[in-house]
């Protein structure tokens, strides 16, 4: 039972799926500054015919403070569920932690 729990918060899913996007909350590891990016679902994805992902994304974003480069490599089912994920230069952070740190730069 505690290794399930374990390897479930692990793969907690940082994409929140919108109608026409999903939308990822990222924080850069070089200035700490965060950010809020769309991945559009009508023409940032590619179709996968290789392993379990249907479709994949390979995004480079780039830190508006600091000019680091983050990049996001994911796998996702049809019905947008990630399979896999992975960022460099950055990472994952929730909605909740992005719109608390939004409103004490205020």
């Amino acid at each position: 039972m505690f290794w399930k729990k374990e390897k479930k918060d692990v793969f907690k899913n940082p994409f929140y799926n919108e109608k026409d996007a999903l939308v990822v909350y990222i924080r850069c590891n070089k200035c700490g500054s965060v950010m809020e990016k769309r991945i559009l679902k009508s023409r940032d994805f590619v179709v996968s015919y290789d392993g379990n992902a249907a479709l994949v994304i390979d995004k480079l974003y780039v830190c508006d403070k600091c000019y680091n480069q983050i990049k996001i490599d994911a796998g996702f089912k049809r019905n947008y569920k990630p399979v896999y994920f992975e960022i460099d230069g950055g990472s994952f952070i929730s909605k909740e932690e992005y719109e608390k740190r939004k409103e004490d730069e205020k």
